[in-house]
């Protein structure tokens, strides 16, 4: 949507990992999020199942994972609205569109960095948000949204509970 090319997909399903695992030869399940590595000739693709995620207890990490079914579920637990768009089909309709609930298109033509929900709730639950809220705005020129950035200063103290090793993966 920015005309760019995407260095990877995030691909989510409803179908639970033990169903993906039987579908594709070779898949591997090895986490409680619901992430399931399916190879393909020498590429690894992995596939998450929806999911909602409930208890961050360290600033990074959910305590506890539920699946679901609901693709709009799903993209509510996301940190931005441009990462909370997916491309499917939403029950009951007859063709695959972008789903979009929470504005993510008018954001990325708006060049806007707005969380998903209450931000000050995005950035206690996982406190690595905010950096990549930073590396985003700075790397595609986005302005991050008022209370957004509000939350980010508010809750800046919270990254130093991320591991050193961490942030640099998210700015790498």
């Amino acid at each position: 949507l920015l005309g760019r090319t995407p260095a990877d997909w995030d691909l989510a399903t409803d179908a639970r990992p033990d169903r993906l695992v039987a579908l594709f030869a070779g898949a591997v399940y090895e986490n409680r999020f619901g992430t399931v590595a399916v190879r393909r000739d020498d590429e690894v693709f992995e596939v998450t199942t929806f999911r909602s995620e409930h208890e961050y207890a360290d600033f990074r990490r959910p305590h506890r994972v539920e699946f679901g079914d609901d693709v709009e579920a799903d993209l509510a637990r996301r940190d931005f609205s441009v990462n909370a768009m997916a491309w499917g089909r939403v029950p009951g309709e007859a063709h695959n569109s972008l789903v979009d609930p929470f504005g993510g298109r008018a954001d990325l033509a708006a060049r806007r960095l707005r969380a998903v929900g209450d931000p000050d709730a995005r950035f206690r639950e996982d406190a690595l948000r905010m950096v990549r809220a930073v590396r985003l705005a700075a790397t595609l020129g986005f302005e991050i949204e008022r209370d957004t950035l509000a939350a980010i200063c508010a809750n800046a103290p919270l990254v130093g509970h991320l591991s050193g090793e961490r942030i640099g993966t998210e700015l790498a």
